[in-house]
């Protein structure tokens, strides 16, 4: 880093926005990814000994792959630089290089080059860094919101380690709003400010993780309030304006929570599409976590679908896999198609009816399995007469022949009964045709 770049940074500092001024010099004040860097863990150690490879961080905005980035700039005794992949192109890509290369054969020093949104770059981009992190003379640090399994050049990830980012906790959000709050150097300490309880919730529960957006949330607040008396009163009313945010009841361990799931799941049973998509909206805009809409999805394909559309619930396994891998907002698209589809497929719980009526059976029944349906293959099984009996469908007309699956005290038991609905229609007409 130059002499001018050093006095930006400590421009953006001192003067900057709260959240570049907040951000932890050193890993003792990082904020979250414990699984990443907590004591111990392979990054903290290779931090620590100044004997970082070629990494990829990858996660949502603002859960610190840039500060953590900064950090190592901090502790390191290489050489650290930056490019931005928006705003940079291949020219700039080899004046890093030929620096990296000047350092190294001069000073035998090696470079660190971080590029934030790595996956901006495209195809040619990527190469051109390619020999210099094989043969050691960049150690790359990308940074990216996209799955770099698909974003980022297989040769370039199968040379560097892919750390994943979580979002941030909202216990550890809260812990950042209140250290700025309190700071008298970088943060707001020099100020009598009044954050209402209920206001923090409201920005942290908004921030999606996102501690940059909770900064600035609060930044915004504390601007554009007067004083009153002397102090600047953050209430729930200047949060819902600092994070533009309507504020939505949804406590996550509260009534609303599951009234809003069992409208949710009640109006895509009741074959609604638009009550249902309205709720999956008022999900997502409290910040529902959405493998646990997906997962509700899932359930709802099963239980009130299920054979009447067997595809229903492939769309709903499918809509979560999606959600996996390209995440949010873009995430909401794909789960409002899978509720659309789910609530719009013809139902039939008879499949949830035969789980149900069956395990009832086995609660009350001998579980003990007929001797013509016994393996007979281990040793002295066909001896003792198990499985002699069976008669193997395949080798009867039309693969079908009449015998009992069941224990003797169930042999005349009928779970599944389809009904005359969608695809389950043909499955009844079929086992009346078999069972008649």
């Amino acid at each position: 880093m130059n002499i001018f770049e050093m006095q930006y940074e400590n421009t953006i500092k001192n003067r900057g926005p709260l959240a570049e001024r907040m951000r932890p010099k050193g890993l003792d004040s990082f904020v979250g990814q414990e699984h990443i860097v907590g004591k111990g863990k392979i990054l903290n150690r290779a931090i620590e000994a100044d004997k970082l490879s070629s990494a990829i961080f990858y996660g949502p905005p603002g859960t610190g792959k840039t500060t953590l980035a900064r950090i190592i700039a901090e502790n390191t005794n290489n050489n650290f630089t930056t490019l931005n992949a928006v705003t940079s192109g291949i020219k700039d890509i080899k004046e890093k290089i030929s620096y990296a290369v000047d350092e190294l054969s001069i000073y035998n020093k090696r470079t660190i080059l971080f590029i934030d949104e790595i996956h901006r770059f495209n195809k040619a981009q990527q190469d051109a860094l390619l020999p210099y992190v094989e043969n050691g003379t960049i150690i790359l640090i990308g940074a990216t919101t996209e799955n770099p399994y698909f974003e980022v050049n297989p040769a370039l990830i199968s040379r560097s380690l892919v750390f994943e980012f979580q979002k941030i906790t909202g216990k550890d959000i809260k812990k950042v709003v209140r250290k700025a709050i309190q700071d008298k150097d970088l943060g707001y300490g020099n100020k009598n400010i009044e954050l209402d309880e209920d206001a923090l919730n409201h920005i942290v529960e908004n921030s999606n993780g996102d501690v940059r957006k909770a900064l600035s949330a609060l930044e915004l607040g504390v601007e554009t309030t007067k004083e009153d008396n002397g102090k600047i009163k953050i209430d729930i009313d200047v949060a819902v304006e600092s994070i533009q945010r309507k504020k939505i009841e949804y406590d996550k361990n509260g009534d609303s929570h599951y009234d809003t799931i069992s409208a949710f799941i009640k109006s895509m049973r009741g074959s609604d599409p638009d009550a249902a998509i309205y709720w999956l909206a008022k999900m997502i805009k409290a910040g529902e976590d959405p493998k646990f809409i997906a997962r509700r999805i899932i359930i709802c394909a099963s239980e009130d679908v299920g054979n009447a559309d067997p595809r229903a619930l492939e769309v709903a396994v499918n809509a979560f896999k999606a959600v996996e891998i390209i995440g949010f907002p873009e995430g909401q698209i794909t789960l409002a198609q899978a509720v659309a589809y789910v609530a719009c497929a013809p139902k039939s719980n008879a499949s949830c009816m035969a789980i149900s009526k069956a395990m009832e059976a086995v609660e009350k029944n001998s579980l003990e399995v007929p001797a013509h349906l016994k393996d007979s293959h281990y040793g002295g099984a066909e001896k003792l007469g198990r499985g002699t009996s069976y008669k193997y469908p395949h080798d009867y007309d039309k693969f079908y022949v009449k015998q009992s699956y069941l224990p003797e005290t169930l042999k005349n038991a009928s779970f599944y009964e389809p009904k005359e609905s969608g695809y389950e229609s043909k499955i009844k007409k079929f086992l009346e045709y078999l069972r008649g």
